[in-house]
Formats: C-alpha cells, structure tokens, sequence
C-alpha cells in the first residue's frame, strides 16, 4: 500500500506541478515571448516601411535633382539665346550707326564740295570780270554788269 499511496501522492504532486508550472510559469513565459515576438515584428515592419519611404525620398530627391537640372539647362539656354541676341542686335545697331555716319559724313563731303564750288565759281566770276575790265579798260553799265555776272553763274 506504501507503495501505491505514495505513487498517488507522487502523480497528485506531479500534476500539480505542472499545472503549477504551466499556470505560473510556463502561461506568462509563453504570453512574454509572444509579446517579444510581436514587438519585433512590429520593429522589423516598421524598419522595412522606414526603408521603402527612404527609398521613396531617394527617388523623389532623385526626380527633384532630375528637373533641377533640366531647369537650369533650360535657363542657360535661354541666357545664351539672349546674349546671341543682345549680340546680334548690338551688331545691327553698329552697322546701323556706322551706315549714319557714313551718310552724314557724306552729305557733309558734299556740301562742302558745293561750297567750294561756289567759292570757285565767284573767284572765277571775278576773275572774269577782273580780266574783262582790263581789256575793256572802261566801265560798263552795273545792271548790264550784274545781269551777265548771273548769266555767267547760272552757266558755270
């Protein structure tokens, strides 16, 4: 009978052991790793949302630099387009004012040719008139005189 009391008593023992275990230890154990594990699922998904939205940025930081560069490639363009333009246009003006000049100092070459024509033409009148006093040696009518001096101009 000893040995049948004491291995119910050993088996009651045991079963309560176990429960003991399972109740106390073994059910907390069980809900702590489960909530570890929980904790490091979360830790790990929210490190891959953390790497794609890195990504994400990278990609947009990518695009932005992108159109950047496309922008600043627009604008120098233009910066030489419009420095060709501001080139060809102060090109024109030269040659527009150059063509001015030109043409003032022309027409001033010219009047002065006619002024030194005119001046010709007097010497020459008086000369005329010089030379045909003294080989009239006498004085002609001065309205007569004036008429042929006009004459005399007008053909020369």
């Amino acid at each position: 009978m000893n040995l049948t009391l004491t291995l119910v008593a050993q088996i009651i023992t045991f079963v309560f052991l176990v429960w003991f275990v399972n109740a106390k230890l073994w059910g907390p154990m069980t809900k702590m790793l489960e909530d570890r594990k929980t904790r490091i699922a979360e830790g790990l998904a929210a490190a891959e949302r953390g790497r794609h939205e890195q990504e994400l940025a990278e990609k947009r930081a990518e695009e932005h630099l992108r159109e950047a560069k496309q922008q600043a490639a627009e604008i120098i363009a233009q910066a030489q387009k419009r420095a060709s333009e501001i080139v060809e246009e102060a090109k024109n003006d030269a040659v527009a004012e150059g063509n001015r000049l030109k043409a003032a100092a022309e027409a001033e070459i010219e009047q002065e040719a006619n002024r030194a024509r005119e001046q010709l033409r007097g010497q020459v009148v008086q000369l005329a008139i010089v030379g045909a006093g003294r080989v009239l040696e006498r004085e002609v009518d001065a309205s007569a005189h004036d008429k042929a001096l006009a004459d005399l101009v007008a053909q020369i």
